[in-house]
């Protein structure tokens, strides 16, 4: 190996090893076999729990921690997994140590809830409810307030820390919760049983503020008489005055005693009544807590407490003795279940409101079917880009295939390292990066090719070919990383995880194409096993005037534009906007049976909820037909029932839902224009940094051809738009420079080597140059798309239909748009270069 290529080969290795490391193990090793397999020190009573475990397994095999909780009982299992050493001082040891087996057992790729199913939900925070200064609870003096924005970043991570303890106790494996925004908390539960979904939603809304309230001594009284004291706010609880009349509710004083809320509580639990045996929620205080109520207490002897939930007053206790326990009770009509989750809220109580504005339910059984048409997508969009490269470019092509491969572990790598969630769009990410991977080794081979055409021997074919290239490629994916960049900034959910993965495919590729490449050519050169780099060249010599036709081709493309986008705003109207920008609940059925969707409507309609839009689906890859039903906003559940109740011979089943709210949708739409903006925005000022501002200016306005033209066909097409459908325009803008790119970059050499002829002339022949690798380059990507759109299914055919639109109109672009505008702008005279300004004003300087 040649010496100045050791340093690289060890670099290719080491990050290779690492790839691997990080990937291993892919997979994850199920909570039952984490269990089996940990547990030291087993005995009799262990063995007793497996025993109850299995029963339940076989009963309901899909609630694996719920089945464990059960089989294990009031049994203490800290002894089994002695290296969980913290787990004796939490006040749940057995929920906590199952929460650890299973994010151990958790394998390094993960995957979102659209492949393995789930439930998330997109929590509102209101902020509004928060006081604006800060009570000193020891003395019950206000404190001067804090900074608005400080606030409301400390209420929100506790919120997120709230959130987590409640959902801990689903025992979902790796639940996400997450900031999102300054005012917003993505809670994403994968593997969600049916029965703990509507549970969920309680848990998660209920802010559980608790406080304790002094009751005015003649609160009845004033009650019953319509007189509301100073100082003190009517809070509800239906009961009887002493006087037998009944009362609707207490007045209690505006701000807890001393400042004693739930925040203060330590535990939390349901009990009984030891006389009725009611069942009943038990506090007990953190010793702040105990002395503030001890406090209270003593200082209202012979007052009425009352314990206030979420502004309803539960229960109002006399206040016979100081109370000095750091214990209270809330009694109420409650069921056992009501007191358990009353508890478990309580114990974990949030400072301010939230309300659930966006939700999505994905069923496990159409995860797998994601899966398997995103991995048989993946498959085939390999297959195809592998073999074309290396039927053309015959050894070159067969090392950028091993190249290719290395792209791939090492953004697997990449994605495992810095935990990247794999989502159905991150698939199709995957399948676009192989297909763009290749285009740097295109337009290097293309260079190779004419460099060996001018009479250079092999190893001056490949180091001329790898220079020229090199600004080229660095140019193309700098301005897809402006776009990529935006869609992990901009976008959200699954669109951000697309823009992850497209982010680190790209770098990855830079990588590959211009290290790894080189460092295998070097090496079959440096043994002398590479004599000649033969190619199949079907496109040569072409002569093209390109520039004749740009006119009418200019206005037929703007035409069409209109007549889509036309179509799109008049007819269709507000019905082409799906529920990511419109707002409402998406809904996806299976059945055995088709019903007309007439009469699905006027069954909708009984419900009185709004208008629906009812469409029967075919998935393309595996011809099954799905029934989709978009109504208003959380009314899905409603929808569901009636359609069972209606239709059973029908069987629905609603394997996913999407609830997005109509705030929500307003704000995607905002973000998916200014994402685009910011993209184009970004790409003028790149180009014209590398090239010159008419560059900038005829690639900017090619760019927006792309996606206008995109657009229109969408529109043309029937499809409603959604937040995937902006990722493939947000990726068509950065894709569709890289053809431009070329192009211009092809102009610019020629007019720096002075090339004869009149610049309508020079354009042609950089077109006519760069003709075949533009054909190629575009032609790679589009077989990866295709497979996309044969094989992804789901909201991947939505995407790859938009990105095979663009990728067509991106290619005509470059010729037909963005240089016939760069020939116009010039009104057909030759630009000067950096190199002839520079002559021309030594010459004038001269003269």
């Amino acid at each position: 190996m040649i010496r100045n290529n050791l340093w690289r080969f060890i670099i290719i290795v080491a990050v290779l090893v690492w790839s691997a490391v990080q990937i291993y193990p892919p997979t994850g090793t199920d909570l039952n076999t984490m269990f089996r397999t940990k547990a030291f020190a087993r005995d009799a009573a262990y063995s007793e729990i497996i025993v109850r475990l299995d029963t339940l397994q076989k009963a309901s095999p899909d609630r694996q921690f719920v089945n464990l909780i059960e089989a294990i009982s009031t049994n203490s299992i800290v002894k089994y997994f002695p290296f969980y050493e913290d787990a004796k001082q939490k006040p749940e040891p057995t929920r906590y140590i199952l929460n650890q087996l299973q994010r151990e057992g958790a394998g390094k790729i993960k995957l979102g809830l659209d492949l393995q199913g789930g439930t998330s939900f997109l929590v509102g925070v209101d902020f509004s409810k928060t006081a604006s200064v800060a009570t000193n609870t020891a003395t019950g003096t206000n404190a001067p307030a804090v900074d608005a924005s400080e606030k409301n970043q400390r209420i929100l991570t506790q919120a997120i820390e709230v959130l987590r303890k409640r959902v801990d106790k689903f025992g979902v494996a790796e639940p996400i919760i997450q900031p999102q925004g300054g005012d917003r908390i993505l809670i994403q539960l994968p593997g969600l049983s049916e029965a703990d979904k509507e549970l969920a939603k309680t848990q998660i809304q209920k802010a559980a503020y608790l406080e304790f309230c002094i009751v005015h001594p003649e609160s009845d009284e004033l009650l019953l008489q319509g007189v509301t004291e100073p100082g003190y706010v009517f809070k509800p609880n239906p009961h009887r005055a002493r006087n037998g009349q009944e009362v609707a509710g207490y007045l209690v004083k505006k701000k807890p005693e001393h400042g004693l809320t739930g925040k203060f509580v330590k535990y939390a639990m349901a009990v009984r009544n030891h006389i009725n045996n009611a069942p009943e929620i038990e506090l007990t205080f953190n010793s702040q807590g105990a002395e503030l109520f001890a406090q209270v207490t003593q200082e209202n002897v012979n007052h009425q407490l009352a314990i206030v939930l979420d502004g309803e007053v539960y229960s109002a206790p006399n206040i016979n003795e100081p109370i000095l326990g750091g214990s209270a009770r809330i009694s109420g009509s409650f069921t056992p279940e009501q007191a358990q989750q009353l508890a478990s809220i309580l114990e974990n109580p949030l400072e301010v409101p939230v309300s659930i504005i966006q939700s999505s339910e994905v069923d496990p059984s159409l995860g797998k079917d994601s899966i398997a048409s995103g991995i048989k997508a993946a498959l085939y969009g390999t297959a195809a880009v592998a073999g074309f490269m290396l039927a053309y470019y015959l050894i070159a092509g067969l090392v950028a295939d091993i190249a290719l491969m290395l792209n791939i572990v090492i953004l697997l790598g990449v994605m495992c390292s810095v935990g990247t969630t794999l989502t159905l769009p991150g698939i199709a990410g995957v399948v676009l990066t192989i297909g763009m991977a290749v285009d740097a080794n295109v337009l290097i081979f293309e260079r190779i090719r004419e460099e060996s055409g001018k009479g250079k021997s092999l190893r001056g074919a490949l180091q001329a070919g790898y220079d020229k290239a090199f600004g080229t490629i660095f140019d193309s994916h700098v301005t897809t990383l402006i776009s990529s960049i935006i869609l992990i900034f901009m976008g959200t959910g699954p669109v951000k995880g697309f823009g992850v993965t497209l982010t680190i495919g790209v770098a990855a590729s830079l990588f590959t194409a211009l290290v790894v490449t080189r460092v295998i050519f070097d090496f079959l050169l440096a043994r002398n096993w590479l004599k000649s780099l033969p190619m199949l060249h079907i496109i040569r010599n072409m002569k093209l005037d390109f520039m004749k036709l740009a006119k009418p081709a200019f206005a037929i493309s703007w035409t069409i534009i209109l007549i889509g986008i036309g179509y799109g705003v008049f007819v269709r109207g507000h019905g082409m906007f799906g529920v990511d920008f419109a707002g409402g609940d998406q809904q996806t059925y299976t059945f055995v049976q088709k019903v007309d969707p007439d009469k699905l409507r006027a069954a909708i309609n009984d419900l009185k909820i709004g208008d629906s839009t009812i469409a029967y689906q075919k998935e393309i890859s595996t011809q099954s037909e799905k029934l989709r039903i978009i109504t208003a906003f959380n009314t899905a559940d409603k929808v569901t029932a009636a359609l069972k109740a209606k239709f059973p011979e029908a069987r629905f089943d609603r394997p996913g839902v999407d609830q997005v709210g109509p705030v929500v949708g307003r704000e995607i739409a905002q973000a998916a224009i200014v994402a685009s903006l910011l993209s184009l925005f970004g790409i003028l000022i790149y180009v014209a940094f590398r090239y010159e501002f008419s560059f900038a200016v005829g690639a900017v306005i090619a760019i927006l051809h792309d996606v206008l033209m995109t657009i229109g066909c969408y529109c043309l097409s029937g499809r409603e738009f959604n937040a995937t459908m902006v990722a493939a325009v947000l990726t068509i803008i950065g894709f569709s420079i890289n053809d431009t790119i070329v192009i211009f970059d092809r102009i610019r050499e020629d007019l720096k080597l002075g090339v004869r002829g009149s610049f309508r002339e020079l354009i042609n022949q950089a077109l006519n140059q760069t003709l075949s690798r533009t054909i190629i380059t575009s032609g790679t990507v589009f077989l990866a798309t295709m497979s996309l759109y044969l094989f992804g299914g789901g909201v991947i055919n939505d995407f790859a239909f938009t990105f095979l639109v663009g990728i067509i109109t991106g290619t005509y672009s470059s010729i037909y748009i963005a240089s016939a505008l760069v020939l116009w702008w010039h009104k057909g005279e030759r630009p000067l270069t950096g190199n002839q300004v520079t002559m021309q004003n030594t010459e004038t300087t001269h003269a």
